[in-house]
């Protein structure tokens, strides 16, 4: 093979041309990895650290995962739908505003690598050929470009798709509306490297010298762009008449036009993986946390303020692909959760060529200094690197070592954010006995310090600067006069649940958000005092950094003197607890809970919960409480697993145990863990194992059978009758006996909990293995019919709404 020496020159100029057709940029109607669909204020995003990379959304104040549950690698939105690139590229997916999914192509050999969804139409890119297709738009004609032209890459507006062609790398648009025909023209013969629409106008950087340039209408000095050096600007979004754009190297973010409404100071001291813009506001994927930051005049559900932090899970800050040729992006596995790698951008590459260029050698007088100097400046470099990389790692350690404190043995009603009776726990102090030794040549002893704890998390957390920190690690800081304000002086009326910690509040925020309030008690007993400490700082810990659909989320927190309260996101149908026990709701037939499916569904959403935290948060958790009334409804009727009070940092894999002192309430916490001490993901599994029988027997985890009888473990009432064959006996009659299409589901959620509350932890199932099976079990029920071999030509239609 020979190689062509290239000029000295040319070599920067195509390094950095590969490098911003590699980098994200995202339009009005350009695929990423979060879209919005601008008609009906939602935003979607494509979700990290998760099995498959699902697609989730925010409409209507609410969380919405939409199915299918399977892998995609881009999403693009136009007004009232939006479409998404299954992983592998040969299938395509749109759903409209109802997020009801019609499969629009579907070919194992001509695979698509692009999809762009404008106003009312969607084009995407054949792999290999750079041919594009387009479907539905107005009158369902949208024209397509000529059979023999073959683009880079393609970009949608409204009305009118735009592209970068093969060999020219000059510009061609298409489409119904008059614009396309201008944007063109002004463009000219310039060769581009990027290109990305908004609803009337086009930017892109050009090939050669990296300058941003764009195109189109300018009715609100979209088209201004502000100085900048070349190849300063990576990401881009358009909206309706604004353009925003990301600085390099510290991915600050920059806007203009829009009537100068984007060029506030939200965003100051934020840097962001990607942006992506609706017609009147932009939202940027947030660097520290991969949540989304949204700002301007119109944003989704919320009129009255300039910039809200959407309640997502952590988003992907780019497709999980197998092949990269610059590197892998940082913590790449952890967020494809080993199904593939984000590729990092090639900002590894020589600079602009403006920088290359070979400068005249120093005359000799300074060449010697000059060596002096540069040998002086090698050392300090060295020096200097050695030192951050000692300090980075003296941080990991004391985070790593100080979060596992050792607690003291107890058994008790544990803090919980719920909405619950006095007596939701279920539970009574247990004595602590004498305690049997266990010693294991792979013991794991981790102690620290828990004001070292409660420094590192605090200082994650006081990040507060204007606006902008308010959706640092998606927690805020609030007064204490802000949360009274919102609780109505913390009256009666509003309390809603009660645990050791304090009393739980339901609160209305200044900015309209519901949430519930949790205020530590403020008794100044010691015992009591260290008790809330450790609560607080264990939540505050653990929930700055998990985010997660089947989490309770954190809002915020408050600390000021004695006073310490949690702030959460407002679970609207309580706590599981309430609606399987409470004196309320034991009679009613027509309870939304009395349908197996509905039970099997809400286990199943609590144990992908505890699975994020045991497998893909990083290092794993062990929440040491699990139980019905930690496992709040959202008002989609979701499942979410609440109060981390009592959690701990776990063992990097189920074969490893720790020593330490039992925690948990009575009926739920494992015996193995309870009587020797031993500490395991499976002692979850154990509290897990508890509430599947629960919600088949509707039965508390102590109950008793008759006035006179002590109270009875369910575990000893259920098991041996499910071990004999007798299920039907211990049904929840509520429900009524289970239908022919439910019996075997039923059965099946059985013997997944006969397994998780065997006595030894090693002959428990993972709660991997759990969410497979209940899995298993929801789908016996449904049904669904697999449309995998629909032709190509699959015609997409979604009726639009009139105006």
């Amino acid at each position: 093979m020979t190689i062509i020496p290239l000029p000295s020159v040319a070599l920067p100029v195509i390094f950095v041309a590969l490098y911003f057709l590699s980098s994200v940029a995202d339009g009005l109607g350009s695929a990423s990895t979060v879209a919005v669909i601008y008609g009906s204020d939602t935003v979607c995003g494509i979700v990290a650290r998760e099995p498959t990379q699902r697609i989730e959304c925010f409409n209507g104040g609410a969380n919405i995962s939409i199915g299918p549950n399977v892998s995609f690698t881009a999403i693009s939105g136009g007004r009232n739908f939006f479409c998404g690139l299954r992983s592998g590229g040969n299938s395509l997916l749109c759903w409209n505003r109802d997020f009801v999914p019609k499969r629009v192509y579907y070919n194992d050999a001509l695979k698509l690598k692009d999809v762009s969804v404008g106003d009312d139409h969607v084009c995407a890119l054949v792999d290999g050929t750079g041919v594009v297709k387009c479907w539905r738009g107005e009158r369902n004609n949208f024209p397509t470009p000529g059979a023999g032209e073959g683009f880079l890459s393609i970009t949608s507006g409204r009305g009118f798709s735009c592209g970068i062609l093969n060999t020219s790398r000059t510009v061609k648009c298409w489409g119904t509306r008059q614009i396309r025909q201008e944007i063109q023209a002004q463009f000219g013969n310039v060769s581009m490297a990027s290109l990305i629409a908004g609803d009337s106008h086009v930017c892109g950087t050009t090939n050669s010298s990296g300058v941003l340039i764009c195109r189109g209408s300018n009715n609100s000095r979209q088209l201004d762009v502000p100085s900048s050096s070349p190849f300063e600007f990576s990401s881009l979004a358009l909206g309706l008449n604004h353009s925003c754009a990301l600085r390099q190297p510290n991915k600050s973010v920059v806007c203009w036009g829009g009537g100068g409404e984007f060029s506030n100071n939200v965003t100051d001291g934020v840097s962001f993986e990607l942006i992506v813009a609706g017609t009147e506001f932009t939202c940027g994927l947030v660097t520290r946390n991969f949540s989304l930051f949204c700002w301007g005049p119109g944003l989704p559900g919320n009129r009255s303020t300039s910039a809200v932090d959407l309640p997502l899970s952590n988003i992907l800050p780019g497709p999980c692909v197998q092949d990269c040729s610059c590197g892998i992006y940082g913590d790449s596995q952890g967020l494809c959760s080993g199904s593939g790698n984000i590729c990092k951008p090639c900002d590894g590459l020589p600079p602009p060529p403006a920088l290359l260029l070979p400068l005249p050698p120093p005359p000799p007088a300074q060449q010697s200094q000059s060596k002096k100097t540069s040998k002086g400046l090698l050392a300090f470099a060295v020096i200097g690197s050695v030192g951050i990389f000692l300090g980075a790692c003296t941080l990991i350690y004391s985070l790593w070592a100080g979060i596992c404190c050792c607690q003291q043995k107890k058994v008790h009603n544990s803090v919980q954010p719920t909405i619950t009776g006095g007596n939701a726990n279920a539970g009574t102090p247990a004595s602590s006995g004498p305690l049997s030794a266990l010693s294991r040549s792979s013991t794991i002893r981790r102690q620290g310090s828990r004001a070292i704890m409660r420094q590192s998390s605090r200082a994650i957390m006081r990040q507060r600067s204007g606006t902008s920190s308010k959706h640092a690690d998606r927690a805020e800081e609030f007064t204490l006069s802000e949360l009274a304000a919102a609780t109505d002086g913390f009256s009666s009326e509003n309390k809603i649940g009660k645990g050791s910690f304090g009393i739980v509040y339901r609160g209305k925020l200044v900015d309209g958000r519901e949430v519930a309030v949790k205020r530590g008690e403020t008794s100044r007993k010691l015992k009591k005092l260290q008790e809330k400490e450790t609560a607080f700082d264990s939540e505050l810990a653990f929930l700055s950094r998990l985010h997660h659909k089947h989490l309770v989320g954190l809002v915020g927190f408050c600390e000021e003197r004695d006073e310490r309260l949690l702030v959460y996101e407002y679970m609207k149908n309580g706590a599981l607890y309430d609606h399987l026990h409470s004196e309320s709701n034991i009679e009613k037939s027509s309870s939304i809970l009395n349908s197996w499916r509905m039970r099997i569904k809400i286990a199943l959403d609590a144990a992908r919960g505890i699975e994020y935290l045991h497998d893909y948060a990083v290092p794993p958790i062990i929440h040491r409480d699990i139980k019905s009334s930690n496992i709040l409804l959202d008002g989609n009727w979701t499942a979410r697993v609440s109060d981390f009070g009592l959690s701990l940092m776990g063992p990097e894999t189920n074969g490893e145990y720790m020593h330490m002192k039992a925690a948990g309430t009575v009926g739920y916490i494992d015996p193995e863990y309870y009587g020797l001490n031993v500490l395991t993901p499976k002692s979850d599994v154990y509290g897990m194992g508890v509430v599947l029988l629960e919600l088949l027997t509707g039965k508390t985890a102590l109950f008793k059978e008759d006035e006179e009888g002590g109270p009875i473990s369910m575990v000893d009432f259920a098991v041996p009758m499910i071990n004999g064959g007798e299920l039907q006996r211990v049904l929840d009659r509520r429900v009524g006996v289970p239908e022919a299409n439910e019996a075997e589901a039923v059965e099946l959620t059985a013997r997944v909990a006969v397994k998780c509350v065997g006595l030894e932890g090693r002959d428990r199932p993972t709660m991997a293995d759990i969410v497979t099976n209940l899995e298993s079990a929801l789908s016996l029920m449904d049904h669904y019919g697999d449309d995998s071999h629909s032709s190509a030509s699959a015609t997409f239609s979604i009726v639009p709404e009139s105006d």
